[in-house]
């Protein structure tokens, strides 16, 4: 097991099940890789794509880096105040809308692959 696989197997429940589901379909893509930065799962393409962050009461959120420069057409994104970061929040593996989270997986990879990261000014 990595690193990230022992940090995805320190939590329980719902949370390890939330954890494990976007980890190993994120790892599925040949070119996307992980690795552990400031203590919560990276997956990198071209550029750091989105990250697994637990947040409270018991949700996983998967976060993309470049959220703001997607298009959230599924509507599941949210911004919480961040200026480049969007991110979606799940209890359990079952409140998944599995169909649009792969269009919204897809669509940051395809972002990575084909636009040059350009931070966003402040």
């Amino acid at each position: 097991m990595d690193k990230v696989e022992d940090y995805i197997f320190s939590f329980e429940g719902d949370e390890q099940e939330v954890l494990l589901y976007f980890h190993e379909l994120l790892i599925s893509f040949p070119a996307v890789t992980s690795k552990l930065r400031f203590k919560i799962p990276f997956y990198y393409q071209n550029t750091w794509v989105c990250y697994l962050n637990p947040v409270k009461p018991n949700k996983i959120a998967i976060c993309f880096l470049r959220g703001y420069e997607m298009s959230n057409e599924q509507g599941l994104l949210v911004s919480k105040g961040r200026k480049q970061v969007l991110s979606a929040e799940f209890a359990s593996v079952d409140e998944i809308p599995k169909k649009l989270m792969n269009e919204i997986i897809n669509e940051a990879l395809f972002l990575d692959e084909t636009v040059p990261y350009k931070p966003k000014s402040r």
